[in-house]
């Protein structure tokens, strides 16, 4: 059937003249990260011809490129894997409670190799552009000098994998070193003996902290927002630990599935922080302080929904930062104002200590900001630092960042770009109107982020795949999000958004780190349960709210 019907792009190419190279495939997939591997993975399970393009020089995605001094997993090694495979679970084995950068590509590249997915992907392959052809309806893909043809364009680019870049007054005049986390080398960076400054204090700076000042002379932090750090209590898992999960794999799985996050781990108490005492309250808190790990804002069910609630467990953590860190001054400096969970939450391993080592200096550069680096290094209002490094740990222009780098136009050449002006726009954040045939996976408008992001990468290739071998055995040509149900989603992304605490503070998740970009609340924050219910329920009614032609 497939063979038969299909191969619709090789049928109806126009280009074959004047391309410098010319590459014809049924999909193609942008990103050969998590995501990207599985959905090249099902899609050659339905004999497609599939290419996956990958700017990188291997697979891994933003473990790829985050190989920064600390970098680890923040949620659990046996969570933050795939469940495609009964045998790949059994075979492989984590060491640690939470995985490192270097273990987890490691798991990548083992991925990789035993799906024998490799000569599927063209690494170093950057793409400029991706355009629609409204009369073959096909994209033309560009990247570095080759052109791809395709039927579908699936963007598997990810939702933390665009990096801000650093536009500090004064970088070209700066003659040492500097580093983007987000674009970590991988030749290992000497600290041993330099004075190094480190901008910012997100996920990436709490865990690269701690690590460079071991080994720095001098480390200065330059902060501007406090943010919630909570113990890894990171660990080798048991012999007999690692036996029970893969005998209970499947119940773990089912389990995550089921769960708000998309983690089996993650269990949400059935009281509200507010009926139980002080005591009781307290209690259950240092339970979990002591288990490590992001469950503070899930030992009570209104935390992340009822303000009162949640400053008892906003209160709790800074009564923790402030038992850490001895100088009273800088452990007021590290105690987030904003409520908990509003912003990412951090997972740590000696995060707040570390401010107690001599070789450590906190900066709050709303009271002296950054003016200039300069060539030794930076200059604020109030005070020049010397500094031999520079570590950048700015963020990501999350979620829309990565695909709005590449210059994709649907129907009629709109832009895709002019089109999210006002903030990203789609449909179950699967499909974007005027963009048919085009498929992003943990895009804008779905749980993304907000979750286990293995779980959520599942859940949307696998309906990805299914809705493509509906395409491919009813013989339709073309498949886009309508308008009206566009509209409805973003209203109700929106909606559900409001319903929560997280749409507080800014963050990332509204873009506000981001100077120019749209204040959106862009995840759904509906829950995995909820939202898989509703691709479930749409697919079941023949994709109700997409049109199919």
């Amino acid at each position: 059937m497939y063979e038969e019907n299909f191969h619709l792009t090789s049928k109806l190419n126009p280009y074959k003249q004047g391309e410098p190279s010319l590459n014809v495939f049924d999909a193609v997939i942008i990103g050969a990260g998590f995501s990207g591997m599985y959905m090249l993975y099902r899609l050659l399970k339905l004999k497609l011809n599939v290419i996956v393009l990958e700017e990188a020089s291997d697979v891994g995605g933003t473990w790829y490129w985050n190989r920064y001094p600390g970098a680890q997993c923040d949620g659990e090694s046996i969570e933050y894997s795939y469940s495609f495979s009964e045998e790949l679970e059994q075979e492989w084995e984590w060491t640690h409670r939470y995985s490192t950068q270097p273990q987890i590509l490691e798991y990548a590249n083992h991925v990789a190799d035993r799906f024998n997915l490799r000569k599927h992907i063209n690494f170093n392959t950057r793409v400029t552009s991706a355009q629609y052809n409204d009369k073959l309806k096909n994209w033309k893909i560009k990247a570095n000098t080759d052109t791809y043809i395709a039927h579908y364009c699936i963007m598997a680019t990810g939702s933390i994998s665009s990096p801000n870049k650093p536009n500090f007054k004064g970088l070209d005049s700066y003659q040492g070193q500097w580093y983007l986390t987000g674009r970590w080398p991988k030749n290992e960076v000497d600290f041993i003996g330099k004075r190094v400054g480190i901008i910012g204090t997100g996920s990436s700076a709490v865990q690269a902290i701690p690590v460079i000042a071991q080994q720095a002379k001098h480390l200065t932090v330059f902060q501007r927002t406090a943010n919630y750090s909570l113990p890894a209590h990171n660990r080798l898992l048991g012999k007999e630990e690692i036996k029970s999960v893969k005998a209970n794999y499947s119940t773990i799985r089912a389990k995550a599935r089921n769960n708000r996050g998309g983690a089996a781990g993650t269990v949400v108490g059935n009281k509200s922080a507010l009926e139980v005492t002080a005591k009781e309250r307290e209690g259950a808190f240092e339970i979990q302080w002591n288990e490590g790990g992001l469950g503070i804002t899930s030992v009570f069910n209104d935390i992340l929904a009822d303000k009162k609630a949640n400053i008892t467990a906003a209160n709790f953590v800074k009564s923790k930062i402030h038992q850490m860190v001895g100088d009273p001054i800088t452990a007021e400096l590290l105690s987030p104002k904003n409520i908990i969970g509003c912003k990412r939450v951090c997972v740590d391993t000696d995060y707040y200590i570390t401010y107690n080592r001599n070789n450590v200096d906190l900066i709050d550069i709303n009271v002296d900001p950054i003016e200039t680096i300069i060539p030794n290094g930076i200059k604020t209002s109030h005070n020049i630092f010397d500094l031999d490094i520079i570590v950048f740990a700015i963020g990501y222009d999350a979620l829309t960042g990565a695909l709005l780098a590449i210059d994709i136009r649907g129907k009629d050449n709109k832009s895709l770009k002019e089109k999210w002006t006002h903030g990203p726009r789609t449909y179950l954040g699967l499909s974007s109107e005027g963009f048919p045939n085009m498929f992003t996976i943990t895009g804008p408008g779905s749980p993304s982020v907000l979750t286990n992001m293995m779980t959520s990468i599942e859940q949307h290739v696998d309906w990805i795949a299914e809705c493509i071998k509906f395409l491919n055995q009813s013989g339709k040509m073309e498949f886009e999000a309508s308008i009206e149900a566009e509209n409805k989603w973003v209203q109700h992304v929106e909606e559900i958004a409001q319903g929560t605490l997280r749409y507080s503070c800014n963050s990332w998740y509204l873009g506000s780190n981001v100077p120019g970009k749209p204040r959106v609340f862009i995840p759904y924050a509906g829950g995995v349960p909820t939202y898989a219910e509703k691709c479930y329920t749409i697919a079941q009614n023949g994709y109700q709210g997409f049109v199919i032609t």
